[in-house]
């Protein structure tokens, strides 16, 4: 919940640094609903635009949500299902989760689905457990590499400036991969698995080398251009 008319600024900052690093990363901005039409216009394609969040209903009696399609039709490409603070703080569930993730499939949109374990559950030593269960129920049939992107946030080091050491990185995304295999067949090889939990310019360079980390969903360093630049520049 960042971002007024002004922000467009940024954006373009990040398209007129960016014009290098696009022939061999992709890049993806997701602001909120109220600036999706604006920045998708000042885009123009050089970076693609993605929303938050999504209903999994097209139209009807939700006063205050917006659809899948609603995102489409206002020039978005992606949309964010079941990130940590929509679970955490409007209790969605790994059913509601799939249903949005199924909208997003439906509109012809890119899902990014989040998944990732409490602190409490870290301590326990519960990780690939809760994990494999999010897993499970949050993504639907018929994903392919080409409408799903998956991304690991480990909810304990969002904003907190904590991050798992990079070989709790590679544990994770290497079972994530593999549970992956194991439900979609050969397509989950090509499926990209993002990184996201306090990514920043000092460690990005370091996270981004570990095996099966495919990029990174970005936090609070994407506020400012020259920082999500700066992440986006150690993908190379």
């Amino acid at each position: 919940m960042n971002g007024l008319a002004a922000s467009v600024g940024e954006l373009e900052k990040i398209i007129a640094g960016s014009a290098r690093l696009r022939r061999h990363i992709d890049l993806m901005v997701c602001p909120p609903a109220t600036l999706v039409r604006r920045f998708a216009e000042a885009a123009a394609g050089a970076v693609a635009i993605g929303g938050q969040d999504c209903h999994a209903e097209p139209s009807g009696a939700f006063t205050g949500d917006i659809s899948a399609e609603m995102l489409a039709d206002a020039g978005a490409s992606a949309v964010i299902v079941g990130h940590s603070e929509r679970r955490a703080y409007h209790h969605e569930t790994d059913a509601v989760v799939r249903r949005k993730a199924e909208a997003a499939f439906r509109a012809r949109l890119l899902a990014l689905a989040c998944v990732g374990e409490s602190h409490d559950q870290r301590t326990a030593g519960r990780t690939l457990a809760v994990v494999g269960t999010r897993l499970e129920g949050s993504l639907p049939d018929g994903a392919t590499a080409e409408n799903l992107v998956i991304a690991y946030e480990p909810i304990w080091a969002i904003g907190s400036g904590m991050t798992p050491t990079p070989a709790d990185i590679a544990a994770v995304h290497g079972f994530i991969r593999a549970r992956l295999a194991a439900r979609f067949g050969a397509a989950a090889e090509g499926m990209r698995i993002l990184y996201g939990g306090s990514v920043k310019p000092a460690n990005a360079r370091e996270l981004l080398a570990v095996a099966d980390v495919d990029g990174a969903l970005v936090g609070g360093a994407s506020l400012k251009a020259e920082d999500f630049l700066a992440i986006a520049a150690a993908c190379l």
